[in-house]
């Protein structure tokens, strides 16, 4: 049975969205470029493109870089348990100090935070481990390590599936 497409955030019409694919596939396309892939001018794309930044749409333009080739060959994904009731803001504190931290967030059950990080071989995640649990809020943690990275996906889907 198909299904209604889902409505779209405020403000953002089909233009907008299929201009936000194409950044997504390469930010450095010029404004005619986007605008021969989604049907407008160069100035169109522009003015759309500034309006999305003004929104927070757009947060900025930045490179993917691929860790392996960086000499970051292992990823984890490391769960905390913490003592008490620690807040997200202690939290954020301890973990934004680490490089080797990639995205953490507080989420629900059991765990208390799960943080996803990247090394260069197991000895380094192994430090990264044994730091992050001498945090004094961390009762103990539980690591698994990725074998396989099969998805990955920029911080929003440029589109929604219909």
């Amino acid at each position: 049975m198909p299904h209604a497409p889902e409505p779209r955030p405020e403000g953002l019409d089909a233009l907008d969205e299929a201009i936000l694919r194409a950044l997504s596939v390469d930010a450095r396309s010029s404004y005619a470029d986007i605008g021969a892939v989604v049907s407008l001018s160069a100035p169109a794309v522009k003015r759309r493109v500034d309006r999305l930044r003004a929104r927070g749409v757009v947060r900025g333009f930045t490179v993917r870089l691929d860790p392996a080739a960086l000499g970051w060959t292992t990823e984890a994904f490391i769960e905390l348990f913490c003592h008490g009731s620690t807040s997200p803001a202690t939290m954020q504190a301890a973990v934004e100090t680490y490089p080797e931290v990639v995205a953490a967030s507080t989420v629900t059950g059991d765990v208390d935070l799960m943080i996803q990080v990247r090394a260069r071989d197991m000895r380094h995640l192994e430090r990264v481990v044994e730091r992050l649990a001498a945090e004094p809020f961390v009762a103990r943690t539980r690591s698994t390590v990725v074998l396989s990275a099969l998805v990955r996906r920029t911080d929003v889907p440029p589109t929604r599936a219909d």
